[in-house]
């Protein structure tokens, strides 16, 4: 397995890491575009062409060390799959490392945001998407990619961000004080320090990448129009990491787009930015 950035042994190596990165490579319950099962390659390669300094927060967090967990080998059908996703978490968590994850679509973050919130009282998830994704089940399954944090809106302190796209089932399970649509955010910058005030410490962040406008990401499987853009995500991400703890992420969703480069490269430069802002902090 290659290492994130092209990074040197000493910085990649298990026992000498403080940041852990495991690719979850599953895409079997996405409804539209399809491809996030292997996006994980591209994500990889995309990194090794980026600028391993980081002139905003001043700072190199490589050498903090990342590497790259072996990749699992999921099973296709749904509930073994969030049961792998919690058990590879559960051990990431024991390990006393930061744990990342990388998927596939939206489902894995299941199984992941169970693991953290029985390890972690008090939970705060910040879920970024355009979709509430709180349906109790869909297509025959609780684990669908629909259903990413439905489980988490009865066990976590779940705020929502980003969201502009819902089906009305879902709407018994959403809690509007600690939602913030898409049409919310554009009125102003006011509503970033209001959902951090909401939130308690510590928080699991799980980042859809249709969060974003699909002018800036095409490359995702379920695309809406009035997204954030590079600048508002950063800023706000920032803000996050600077004023609570931040235990571990999550970045699903990326379906590559065959001939189009720019969005792994995108999604490489969010992830260390994410890296730099928690390490940064510190």
């Amino acid at each position: 397995m290659k290492s994130f950035g092209g990074i040197e042994e000493k910085y990649s190596g298990y026992d000498s890491a403080a940041i852990l990165l495991q690719s979850l490579p599953y895409d079997g319950t996405s409804t539209w575009g399809k491809g996030a099962d292997k996006s994980f390659g591209i994500f990889i390669e995309a990194s090794e062409n980026m600028e391993l300094y980081d002139t905003e927060t001043d700072s190199e967090v490589y050498k903090r060390g990342i590497h790259v967990m072996p990749e699992i080998s999921l099973d296709p059908a749904p509930e073994k799959m969030v049961l792998q996703c919690h058990n590879a978490a559960a051990q990431m968590i024991r390990s006393g490392k930061f744990p990342t994850f990388m998927g596939g679509e939206h489902s894995v973050s299941i199984g992941i945001i169970r693991a953290f919130y029985e390890a972690h009282d008090n939970l705060t998830v910040l879920q970024l998407d355009a979709h509430s994704d709180l349906r109790p089940e869909y297509m025959g399954t609780p684990f669908n990619h629909a259903c990413a944090v439905h489980e988490a809106s009865k066990h976590t302190n779940l705020i929502q961000v980003g969201i502009r796209s819902m089906d009305v089932v879902e709407k018994p399970f959403l809690n509007r004080d600690k939602v913030y649509f898409a049409e919310d955010i554009y009125r102003g910058d006011s509503w970033m320090q209001e959902s951090i005030d909401k939130m308690g410490s510590p928080v699991y962040i799980t980042l859809d990448l249709d969060v974003l406008d699909p002018s800036v990401m095409p490359a995702t499987g379920t695309p809406e129009p009035g997204g954030l853009d590079w600048k508002t995500i950063t800023k706000y991400l920032r803000m996050v990491f600077a004023q609570r703890e931040v235990v571990g992420f999550d970045i699903v969703e990326f379906a590559p787009i065959e001939g189009l480069m720019h969005p792994g490269f995108f999604i490489s430069k969010l992830y260390y930015k994410m890296l730099s802002y928690k390490f940064s902090n510190k």
